[in-house]
């Protein structure tokens, strides 16, 4: 008897958080819709490794969506603002981007609800993280519930469930996730600002992050930096 495929949207933006995340919806059973935004965003360089890992993973399909969020700015990963290189801070940062994840999210429910798919992945985490505000899990149950109620599928009764499950993962764990998933985590881009070489600048925020995870975890960090974070 022929099955129909589990299929999953999963949001990969080059990052070890979305690749995590996007293996264990493969881990689960899912069949991968791979979905990356080019956004204009500073470091292109991540598309690059959203290819790498779509691949990796065997999404059936991989989308690489134009959507030049420069015309907005109001971020430095959008405008021209410096990247903060003097460590994590308290409050938001200026690398948030105005309302980003509420737009990929949107973009990957489109394709989701067009692919027949109930089901979505996106590698947000409220631990170890700058401090934005759409990784925090009142966010995710909002847009859930904007789901059902936005959409053709949601009101004729078969709603969508967005799935965060490195949500209440730190950096460590997430970075001892891909380790027993048996990811080359290598292949993930977390800088803001790459230096020249294509190297993590390793002073930027996501650096910082990423180097303290793989230190707090005990494992080997893949990631080759210009400074030492």
């Amino acid at each position: 008897m022929h099955m129909t495929p589990r299929l999953a949207v999963a949001l990969v933006s080059g990052g070890l958080d979305s690749m995590v995340s996007a293996a264990i919806a493969r881990e689960q059973g899912f069949t991968l819709l791979a979905l990356s935004i080019d956004y204009n965003q500073r470091h292109q360089i991540e598309l690059a490794a959203a290819r790498r890992i779509a691949a990796a993973l065997g999404a059936v399909r991989h989308v690489v969506l134009p959507l030049d969020l420069s015309a907005f700015g109001g971020s430095a990963l959008t405008a021209d603002i410096a990247v903060p290189k003097d460590g994590v801070g308290e409050g938001i940062p200026v690398t948030y981007v105005p309302a980003r994840n509420t737009i990929f999210l949107s973009l990957a429910l489109g394709w989701a609800e067009a692919a027949g798919a109930r089901d979505l992945f996106i590698g947000v985490n409220a631990l170890d993280y700058s401090g934005y505000p759409d990784c925090r899990p009142e966010f995710i149950a909002a847009f859930e519930g904007l789901a059902e109620l936005a959409t053709k599928a949601g009101v004729e009764g078969a709603p969508f469930r967005i799935h965060a499950p490195l949500q209440s993962m730190s950096k460590a764990d997430i970075a001892r996730e891909a380790d027993r998933l048996g990811l080359d985590a290598g292949m993930s881009w977390s800088c803001y600002d790459p230096a020249p070489g294509g190297v993590h600048c390793g002073l930027c925020d996501s650096c910082r992050l990423r180097a303290r995870g793989y230190a707090e975890a005990g494992l080997a960090d893949p990631t080759v930096y210009a400074a030492q974070p």
